[in-house]
């Protein structure tokens, strides 16, 4: 391997990019435009909310208020913890995002006379599921208290369940301080894939490809020397846009850099690898960019990144498994909101490994062989 050849290559690329400056100001002004446009997006309704119940108090009342949560078509019961410290786990790894806690004495408060509290705590870092969950499950609440009040024929002003909202991780349940985390990797994603996917079908649209071949550059050479700079772009771009975001939406960082720089690094090969495989596939440039259309739209709808998870088929939602943007969104989200590490991040932390080893290898794998052909 030549450094020199590489560094001849680096230089190629770059000057192919200043020849045409436009596009070099449409690549670092796009995310800008994008973040300040997608960035007041709201999402839609949510269902069948995973949900947690600490049964502190263990009696007919306290049943009858899960119950009513387990018929809810807002609210899945999946897990139900002894106390309230086991709450702290399942929210950072997002098993659940809603939790009811139900004290001890709720039941013997309401045969009193008195007033209950219920906690309701509600993962904050997902803005809209946090909203429509406490509100939810506020209502829930106030409809079996009305039911039980009118059941024992007491007067309806009555004292009975009183619900107490704890919202985590973003009390104010701002929207933007969830969108804006995930329009870091939708961004780099749209504008890697873009450029990517025009990388080998341009050159051999225009004949330098074959040019290519019959020099003694080697095809780990033509990698480093083709990826390199559209790598440097790619951080150039995730630096503009967290800045912007952060300064412009004043949405605050409460998690690690490490973690954030991982993830994002793992995703950026990841997006590299489908967009060269794009090309590679492609004749033309206009195949190129219908098959990148055909890649990006179900991977923004089914990502969790404008449309929740929750809110999807029970059909549709195994598939969001299948796309990398939907665990770089759980990461940067993750690290953002709600501060969580490499631990509680380590499982979406390796599937984009996965991801980026996979996607990466066999795009490598594939231009090698169509330069040795």
């Amino acid at each position: 391997m030549s450094l020199a050849r590489i560094r001849l290559l680096i230089w190629k690329e770059f000057t192919q990019l200043k020849r045409d400056p436009l596009l070099v100001r449409l690549l670092l002004l796009m995310p800008v435009v994008q973040l300040i446009m997608f960035g007041y997006v709201v999402a839609v309704d949510v269902r069948h909310l995973s949900t947690a119940v600490v049964d502190l108090d263990h009696s007919v009342a306290s049943r009858a208020l899960t119950d009513a949560f387990a018929s809810s078509e807002y609210f899945t019961i999946n897990a139900t913890p002894a106390s309230e410290d086991e709450l702290q786990p399942l929210l950072d790894r997002g098993t659940i995002g809603v939790a009811i806690v139900i004290p001890a004495g709720t039941a013997d408060r309401l045969s009193r006379g008195e007033t209950a509290p219920i906690g309701i705590i509600v993962d904050g870092s997902d803005s809209q599921v946090s909203a429509v969950g406490s509100s939810y499950a506020s209502q829930i609440i106030a409809s079996y208290n009305t039911s039980r009040i009118q059941a024992s024929g007491v007067s309806v002003a009555a004292p009975g369940v009183d619900a107490q909202i704890r919202v985590m991780f973003n009390p104010t349940l701002d929207p933007i301080n969830t969108m804006i985390p995930g329009l870091i990797a939708t961004i780099m994603m749209i504008s890697l894939m873009a450029i990517m996917s025009q990388a080998v079908v341009s050159e051999r649209e225009s004949g330098t490809l074959e040019q290519m071949f019959v020099t003694p550059i080697k095809a780990s050479e033509y990698l480093i020397g083709k990826l390199t700079p559209y790598a440097a772009l790619a951080t150039a771009q995730m630096l503009i846009v967290a800045t912007v975001g952060t300064l412009w939406f004043k949405v605050p960082f409460n998690g690690s850099l490490a973690v954030v720089l991982v993830g994002l690094v793992l995703f950026m090969f990841t997006c590299i690898g489908l967009g060269l495989l794009i090309s590679l596939i492609s004749h033309t440039r206009q195949q190129a960019q219908q098959a990148m259309m055909f890649v990006m739209i179900p991977t923004m709808v089914l990502s969790g990144f404008i449309f929740p998870i929750a809110s999807m088929p029970a059909l549709i939602q195994p598939l969001t498994n299948l796309i990398p943007l939907t665990f770089a969104v759980q990461v940067l989200r993750g690290a953002f909101v709600k501060g969580s590490g490499f631990v509680a991040l380590a499982p979406q932390l390796l599937t984009l490994a996965g991801f980026a080893v996979v996607i990466f290898t066999a795009s490598v794998i594939a231009t090698r062989r169509r330069i040795s052909e």
